[in-house]
């Protein structure tokens, strides 16, 4: 992906959030509550810039990582795959075709109408980071959400302090310190941690069931057809919450939380299923 991705309204106003949050969160909160001259204020601005650091950078990972097109020329191997595609469509991997791209397109792989294209194991298209979430970049997504929060719970708990610690000290320095201006950043502050905080538990759900949010939807309609004949559904693609989580973060924990250690991620035209390892 090219750098103008970045040209886009919504991804502009992600990184004016993010500069905005790490000057209210250091010049603001972290400064009216030790002082930045202090060791307390030092370590705590240390923390924030490191999580906010590590946020940006799997911005910059989200918006520049392609994530996965169909090979040109695709042709699924029928007697490999067959039957190890159970979506909710009810098709083989051999009948599973793109009408837009008029091409084959592998199990898992979704057709995006704002990137005109089919996208490897598709989650979503985000408008924030203005590209596809799909293979190659979901784990820098949910390590970009997983910072997001952090920074903005670190920023919400830290407003909470100072709160506390002027209340404690004197009336008249809470009211002088908690101005609108201040009052607002705090809304801002518990806003985003409540946001970001809920999709971040959402995406661990799916990631432990190795579900994407597409599929998510599929899995509702499948039990429900499945309930309606007395049967029960079991996504296809869920090999256990520890090894569906290896999947995406990859097998060696101490790389769980750097965006860019995608090695185990091969080509994803084919998955492990719980066919597989029965």
């Amino acid at each position: 992906m090219k750098l103008k991705n970045f040209l886009s309204i919504p991804v502009l106003s992600v990184v004016l959030l993010l500069g905005f949050v790490y000057y209210v969160t250091v010049f603001v909160f972290i400064e009216g509550l030790y002082g930045l001259q202090s060791s307390a204020g030092l370590l705590n601005s240390l923390i924030f810039s490191f999580l906010a650091s590590l946020c940006v950078f799997s911005l910059l990972v989200c918006v520049l990582t392609d994530p996965g097109g169909v090979p040109s020329g695709y042709v699924p191997d029928v007697e490999e795959n067959q039957g190890s595609d159970q979506e909710v469509k009810r098709s083989g991997v051999h009948l599973r075709h793109c009408d837009k791209c008029s091409a084959h397109k592998p199990p898992r792989a979704h057709h995006c109408r704002v990137c005109t294209r089919c996208v490897l194991r598709m989650d979503h298209h985000c408008a924030w980071i203005n590209n596809c979430v799909g293979l190659r970049n979901y784990k820098s997504f949910l390590l970009l959400v997983f910072y997001a929060t952090a920074a903005s719970t670190y920023s919400m708990v830290s407003l909470i302090c100072a709160f506390l610690f002027l209340s404690f000290l004197s009336l008249y320095l809470l009211t002088l310190y908690f101005c609108p201006f201040s009052v607002g950043c705090g809304i801002i502050s518990v806003s985003l941690s409540l946001v970001l905080g809920t999709l971040l538990v959402w995406h661990i759900y799916l990631t432990s069931r190795n579900l994407t949010t597409i599929e998510y939807q599929e899995a509702k309609r499948a039990a429900w057809l499945a309930r309606k004949s007395g049967l029960s559904y079991h996504h296809p693609y869920d090999v256990g919450s520890f090894k569906n989580i290896t999947l995406v973060l990859g097998p060696n924990m101490l790389k769980w939380l750097w965006p860019t250690a995608i090695s185990h991620i091969k080509h994803g035209l084919s998955f492990p299923t719980t066919r597989d390892s029965s």
